[in-house]
């Protein structure tokens, strides 16, 4: 019978060959549940497309077949299918009601969410933010009624009422996770999710995390951090190569608190998967350095049986479960079809719940409900929060540590100042010498502070001299505060993302200006979760001169003011980037980009410091008030500040110079202000910067002008660049006259 109803299958998907159907039959029932790495499943050779899987285990007969009992592990899987086929059915019921969203990894997961949430994962639905919890990340964010559903069944604090309100205005359950911000406050939700690879990788950040968490604060008397990050993901997340950069990290460090599922489901929107893909996976993630498992993700048995497994091998290796499902599953019509993937399952809900045994809408039975409840205060949450009291009384310093570091405490903005003496008085230094001084006062300021580059530490010179490496072997320790992630910028951003996400810590990361375009899909995901991260971002236009066009960053800056929430900070000397920093260590909702320079520039010491270091938390002011009637307002950032001054001097009594270290922070203050940087009544304005211009308009008005640079760099001396593209005081000062 059971070989019959496989043939049946392979009769709806006619491209499957028969042969094939009937060997992958065969090996199935007779095979093991798990096997480790990429040669077998179930005890049979597998394609590399899965279709052994997905011809035996789709169709009507399939959804039909009684439920095993399977106790090897303690564990009730009939309870839990009967759990998972309720799951499926919150997902079809508010995807059907919002008429919008992704039945396919909810449906197809339904296995997986049911071990995850009644049995493996280390949490307390009472106590969503619980600090040894484990932290699940769904990678594959589109599938975000998995989610939802699983939290409210697990006894978060989602009603059903939010699950019912799916994808609407103002509701808990958006259509893509959000991490807690001021929009959204979802319980359970540890990573905002969607762009395809990136949850992967904040989960990595996240396992990070956790191991320098527990190497700063495990004793060898009292352990109260053990916990684990998991992620869930599809074959997009995995063909998008940030995922690759993020996995060569985590396996390289020894992060073995990391476990990625892969729902292997063999199907992407556009075609199956394999029309786009033929790789063998898992031997990629075994050439990595991962512990690679590949099991039939409906088996709970063997899910369970694994993860466990997964959890206790401190072998210094990330741990990737490949789980063989068919997307889909509950739906027959779709179920094992890129159709599948979002709604076109909708039309058939009725019937298949029907199927089911779901005679309601939003039916989940009493029964299930109780199987959570055995997370909610837990004896293993009870046993922790009396270890975490004997560990507080007897570590002090450590306990005192923590809770800053989870109250998110940093000093004030005046405490900083008054510890960061001046800077550079005498010479003129590029911003990113003088950064390389002070971000070793900030990580004495604020601990929690940490620094990482894509293999620039030299070039960005932003090295915590007494916070040592990160990681594993060599001179590393999982304390250390100089992350070293490698040419692999967009993974350094996610990884940064989920170090954020994770809450302890406040990560900054360092590359080329030129370069943040590898990372800026991780920057916008910091800016909507208002994340607290710092990009440190040299070598910050045409000044890099003999490079060339393709290192020197003309449109890079603007680029990057185009994000919403992104604070970007472009100093003027060494006292505007001691504030940068500062402002930088201090913000609390959201990210920073410091732009800094290669070459020299004019240190305006005939300032006083706390002027140019309060003006620039303020995003502009005055560096030089007229003597005169005002007649003339100047405004420059960064580098071509030291040409406006040079202006002003030629100029007249009746220029105003105004610094312009950061737009946004500008744009936020006062209409007072504002108007007593840039009073109405002056109208003659002229702007400077070293790239496009576009953002200066906004300030110098349709009387304005506005000298950029418009067009890409050139390869000669950086001084030789400034001259030609009209980057000099001598060029602002005729252009000022003509102007007048």
């Amino acid at each position: 019978v059971q070989l019959c109803y496989k043939c049946r299958a392979s009769m709806v998907y006619r491209s499957l060959p028969l042969l094939a159907c009937v060997a992958s039959a065969s090996a199935f029932l007779t095979g093991p549940v798990a096997v480790p790495g990429t040669a077998c499943f179930n005890g049979a050779t597998m394609a590399r497309s899965g279709l052994g899987l997905r011809a035996a285990k789709t169709g009507r007969a399939a959804t039909l077949a009684p439920l095993r009992m399977q106790t090897a592990t303690g564990v009730d899987t009939a309870a839990l299918a009967k759990a998972a086929n309720e799951a499926r059915g919150l997902a079809m019921d508010s995807i059907a009601a919002a008429k919008s969203g992704h039945l396919g990894l909810p449906l197809g997961c339904a296995e997986i969410g049911a071990v995850l949430y009644s049995d493996f994962l280390q949490h307390n639905p009472k106590d969503a933010t619980w600090l040894n919890r484990d932290r699940f990340v769904l990678s594959g964010g589109h599938g975000s009624m998995f989610l939802y559903s699983w939290l409210h069944m697990a006894g978060y604090d989602l009603p059903m009422s939010e699950v019912k309100n799916f994808r609407q205005h103002n509701s808990a359950t958006p259509g893509h996770p959000e991490f807690p911000n001021s929009e959204h406050n979802t319980p359970g939700i540890e990573a905002t999710t969607g762009p395809l690879g990136q949850g992967v990788v904040n989960a990595a950040g996240i396992a990070a995390a956790m191991k320098m968490e527990q190497a700063l604060f495990n004793t060898k008397d009292h352990t109260i951090f053990d916990s684990v990050a998991v992620s869930l993901c599809g074959d997009g997340c995995l063909q998008e190569g940030v995922s690759a950069e993020g996995a060569q990290f985590a396996a390289h460090e020894g992060l073995d608190n990391l476990i990625i599922i892969y729902d292997s489901n063999d199907v992407t929107l556009d075609k199956m998967a394999e029309y786009t893909q033929s790789e063998d996976t898992a031997m990629r993630y075994e050439a990595y350095g991962w512990e690679v498992v590949t099991i039939d993700g409906h088996d709970i048995e063997a899910v369970k049986s694994t993860l466990d497994k997964f959890r206790a091998a401190k072998n210094g290796k990330p741990k990737l479960l490949i789980a063989k499902t068919i997307i889909g599953k509950g739906i027959d019509e779709v179920a094992g079809t890129n159709a599948a993937h979002g709604e076109a399952g909708v039309a058939y809900v009725a019937e298949n719940k029907k199927r089911m045994g779901l005679t309601e809408p939003w039916q989940v039975s009493a029964d299930t409900y109780k199987i959570f409840e055995a997370k909610h205060n837990s004896d293993r949450y009870t046993k922790w929060q009396s270890t975490f009291g004997d560990w507080k009384t007897a570590n002090a310093e450590k306990a005192a540590m923590l809770d800053k570091f989870v109250k998110k405490e940093v000093p004030s903005v005046a405490d900083m100042f008054k510890a960061i003496p001046e800077i550079s008085k005498d010479k003129d230094v590029a911003t990113r010498e003088s950064g390389s001084q002070i971000i070793n006062y900030i990580s004495d300021l604020v601990p929690q502070f940490l620094s990482g580059s894509a293999d620039l530490h030299g070039s960005n010179k932003n090295y915590i001299k007494t916070g040592g490496n990160y990681g594993r072997g060599f001179d590393k320790s999982y304390t250390g505060k100089n992350f070293y992630f490698g040419i692999r910028e967009h993974g350094m951003g996610s990884l940064m993302n989920g170090i954020s996400f994770h809450g302890l810590f406040r990560p900054s990361g360092a590359t080329f200006l030129v370069f943040v375009d590898y990372m800026r899909a991780t920057i916008r995901v910091a800016a909507l979760a208002e994340q607290p991260c710092t990009y440190i971002l040299t070598h910050d236009s045409i000044g890099v001169g003999e490079d060339g066009p393709t290192h020197q960053p003309v449109e890079t800056v603007s680029s990057l003011r185009t994000f919403p929430n992104l604070d970007v900070m472009r100093p003027a000397d060494a006292e505007e980037t001691v504030a940068a920093y500062v402002h930088s260590a201090t913000r609390q909702n959201g990210p920073t980009a410091l732009i800094l320079t290669r070459q020299n520039v004019k240190e305006q010491s005939h300032v006083a410091k706390e002027v140019r270091r309060e003006g620039t938390m303020k995003g502009a002011y005055i560096l030089h008030k007229e003597t005169g009637d005002l007649k003339l307002i100047i405004m420059a950032a960064g580098s071509e500040v030291q040409h406006a001054m040079e202006a002003a001097k030629v100029l007249g009594d009746g220029v105003r110079v105004v610094s312009m270290p950061c737009m946004d922070v500008y744009n936020r203050q006062s209409d007072a202000y504002k108007k007593e940087v840039m009073p109405d009544s002056c109208r003659k304005r002229v702007a400077m910067e070293a790239g496009v211009g576009a953002y200066w308009y906004q300030y110098v008005g349709l009387d304005g002008k506005v000298l950029s640079v418009e067009r890409f760099g050139m390869s000669a001396p950086g001084d030789i660049v400034f001259k030609e593209l009209g980057m000099t005081a001598d060029h602002l000062i005729k252009a000022c006259k003509d102007y007048m």
